[in-house]
């Protein structure tokens, strides 16, 4: 069966090549290629060609895996679309075996044997879970990032997988919003150097726009655009923002993927300005296609073609369909209407064949790219599969990105690390002690969550042979979320019967170590809250922890900024683990022994409350800024809270001090086409080795239009022995002042600025100025 698959598809390819270098054969002028490959080009109309325009709407019809799971296709409706041969691509099918059976029905029913698209949403790791994509930001280390990335797409298409749903680079500053641990957080800056690093990781390091080695994938930006600006943090709600808003801060991120090679773009599910992402041709044709000359590939979203409907943005679902072809779309994921109705659509004359080939050129570039038509079972190979997946050097790497993404938030008096060398008794409190389900977060497509490592079972293995001692008492649950409903169940979460036995056994210990958060169900995709504490009465058994006067650690595994407020006054240390992945358990008590000393640094602020939400470092004044050293009635604040947030964007503890001297700034004037020298002194001042993320901020004083206080133009993560001093330097030129003046033109208009070199975003410590002149 299969020796006469492979040898159809050579036949089909010796026919492309007889038609496909004829100069007879007629190349259409209205796709412009991803490659800019010649001899793709050609291949790809040489197959149009050939094509009815039955099987060209079928290449834009993507499904979810569910059809064919154990063997010949069933009589569901995307079965018998696979028989027709009208399926371009699968999502969410794993293993290279079981993809290798459906490419073989896939060919068996495709008259021209056009290989089918295999996609999943690989989003932090595939059987190697990595930290939430969120955690991994706060290390500050793009090397690493792309490393995990590698990692993952290696295990991905070693299953069979070609195409990956990622990254997620949407900007988001509000923690009610659940799909906030999928992204790098609130920085447009960093946001961008965060897209490219995942890109190249993804679609291979050295390999850009070239996919022929059997570990590179297509990458896919999501999502397109706004979608992290949900009103309220309300999953899939209303965006309107400005024009400004828009080009400033959302999309800098995916232009930095499409300078990167992405191959393709992912539609939003939310509107913006009142249209649809998935029906907006402003985004998508203007912006995306015009203005930045992405000729890759654009799927929707999971049923968004249909939600326009919902949306009160199209009458049905063929008016739909329309609409999202009009726009530029190229692939309808799950909705089924171009499958329906393009047909129709093109017989009644309100679409043309034409726009159906464009769409059609886009994939099939992508399948000849990746080296499908050469062989349709090229990430098929069960050998590598058995070799790639969850190897050792992937479990360390694992280990290493969790411990470099957890943040140290507070540590009075120094009560961590926990030295292994000094006997102590401590006591193991909380729900996330014994925890393993939650460890992956959300996303962790195939990481098989019972093999995560749990905190008890990383401390006993890094303490087995030491003086310190554990007591462990569960003392409350976590409270869940409604598998039907997506609502919380009271039932768990609330009971205080195990409060007795915690405060039993932390009375009898010198140390307090609480580990508490949410279920990984509370953050991810329809997972937004109004109350952003910790869940259930975690908080209470804290409180009455407090009253033992002992001293108390608090270890945090959730996906989301949370509202620390009385944590953060009462508790000694926090720290911020988020969802650490497979290997938590190790790469927590790595940091908490100070095995390995923290280095990470948040990249979205900590509000105090809920009711400053959203808050974020690069804000604009206003005309009455406040002044905490100087308040006044009549100033922009808050009567029941101060303005300023709980802990900072860029701020983080490490288990050493460093200290910053001799700031200095090579001219106090910049000439338009130069640059200047910004450089510091930095000193790690403590008794053990660590790590600083140095960081660079500019603010515009005066411009056509408002500036932020504050933006990050630049920062450098740095490795000092301690007693060592190192001097940063950062070069400003004209491009980092560039700007959308108030004609929406990108220029850096002269003037004066200021310029921080800093530890976090509130530092103000180290303060130069200069001016930009013509």
């Amino acid at each position: 069966m299969r020796r006469i698959e492979f040898f159809s598809v050579l036949g089909f390819i010796l026919l492309l090549v007889s038609c496909g270098y004829d100069s007879s054969v007629e190349i259409t002028n209205d796709w412009k290629s991803y490659s800019g490959d010649p001899v793709i080009e050609r291949k790809v109309d040489s197959v149009l060609n050939l094509m009815t325009l039955d099987e060209k709407i079928g290449q834009l019809n993507q499904y979810s895996g569910n059809f064919a799971v154990t063997g010949e296709v069933t009589d569901t409706k995307s079965g018998e679309y696979l028989k027709k041969g009208m399926i371009g691509s699968t999502f969410n099918v794993f293993g290279a075996d079981h993809v290798r059976m459906l490419q073989e029905q896939n060919l068996k029913y495709s008259r021209l044997k056009i290989p089918m698209l295999f996609a999943a949403d690989v989003i932090h790791g595939l059987e190697t879970t990595f930290p939430i994509p969120l955690a991994e930001a706060c290390s500050w280390d793009l090397q690493l990032m792309e490393k995990s990335a590698r990692i993952a797409a290696e295990e991905a298409t070693a299953s069979g997988v070609a195409w990956n749903f990622a990254p997620m680079v949407d900007i988001s500053r509000d923690p009610r919003w659940g799909r906030i641990m999928e992204g790098a957080g609130e920085d447009p800056f960093l946001g961008s150097l965060i897209a490219r690093a995942r890109v190249r990781g993804f679609q291979g390091i050295d390999s850009y726009k070239d996919f022929s080695k059997p570990n590179t994938m297509m990458a896919c930006a999501k999502h397109f655009v706004g979608y992290g600006a949900a009103q309220a943090g309300r999953d899939y709600h209303t965006v309107d923002i400005s024009e400004r808003t828009l080009f400033e801060t959302y999309l800098p991120p995916f232009k930095a993927a499409v300078d990167e090679g992405v191959a393709s773009f992912m539609t939003a599910f939310n509107e913006l300005n009142g249209v649809p992402c998935t029906g907006n041709k402003y985004i998508f044709q203007d912006i995306l296609r015009h203005q930045w000359n992405f000729n890759g590939m654009v799927v929707t979203d999971y049923t968004a073609i249909q939600e326009m409907v919902a949306h009160g943005f199209a009458k049905d679902l063929k008016q739909a369909s329309k609409l999202a072809i009009d726009a530029g779309i190229d692939m309808d994921m799950i909705s089924e209407g171009f499958v329906t109705y393009l047909k129709e659509l093109v017989e009644e004359g309100q679409v043309s064949e034409k726009q159906i080939d464009v769409a059609v050129a886009r994939i099939l570039e992508m399948k000849f790219l990746l080296g499908l038509f050469d062989d349709p079972y090229k990430y098929c190979d069960a050998e590598r599969e058995k070799e790639v997946l969850m190897n050792p050097q992937h479990l360390q790497a694992a280990r290493e990105v969790a411990q470099r993404s957890i943040v140290l938030l507070k540590n009075e008096n120094n009560v961590l690390p926990l030295r292994k060398d000094i006997p102590k008794r401590v006591a193991l409190i909380g729900p996330f002690v014994k925890e393993r389900e939650s460890l992956n977060g959300e996303w962790a497509i195939k990481g098989d969550r019972s093999k995560s490592v749990t905190l008890w079972e990383g401390l006993q293995e890094k303490y087995a042979d030491t003086p310190v001692r554990f007591n462990y008492a569960k003392g409350t649950s976590l409270p869940l979320i409604d598998g039907a409903t997506r609502h919380v169940s009271l039932e768990q979460g609330f009971d205080k019967s195990g409060f007795a036995e915690a405060l039993r056994v932390a009375k009898t210990s010198d140390l307090i170590l609480v580990a508490m958060g949410e279920h990984y169900h509370w953050s991810g995709e329809a997972a937004s809250r109004t109350d952003i504490t910790l869940p259930g009465n975690q908080r209470e058994l804290l409180k009455e922890l407090k009253k033992t006067g002992k001293p108390i650690v608090l270890v945090l595994f959730n996906g989301r900024p949370l509202d620390l407020s009385w944590e953060a006054e009462n508790v000694d240390a926090i720290v911020e683990a988020w969802y650490p992945g497979i290997m938590a358990g190790h790469a927590v008590a790595d940091v908490l022994s100070g095995d390995y000393n923290p280095s990470a640094r948040l990249v979205v602020t900590f509000p105090r409350n809920v009711g400053q939400i959203p808050i974020f470092y690069n804000m604009k004044n206003t005309g009455r800024p406040f002044d905490e050293n100087h308040p006044a009635d009549y100033k922009s604040s808050y009567i029941d809270s101060p303005n300023s947030p709980l802990f900072p964007f860029g701020f983080g503890l490490s288990y050493t001090s460093f200290q910053y001297d001799n700031a200095t700034i090579s001219s106090q004037k910049l000439t338009k086409g130069g640059s200047l020298i910004v450089s510091v002194d930095v000193t790690n001042t403590g008794n053990v080795d660590g790590e600083e993320v140095v960081q660079l901020y500019i603010h515009d004083k005066v411009g056509s239009v408002t500036r932020p206080v504050k933006e990050l133009k630049g920062f450098k993560k740095i490795f000092l022995k301690k007693g060592e001093t190192k001097t940063v330097e950062f070069t400003i030129n004209e491009e980092m002042l560039k700007m959308y003046n108030i004609n929406m033109d990108w220029v850096a208009e002269p003037g004066e600025f200021d310029v921080w070199v800093a530890c976090n975003s509130a530092d103000e410590s180290n303060h130069l100025e200069f001016e930009l002149i013509d």
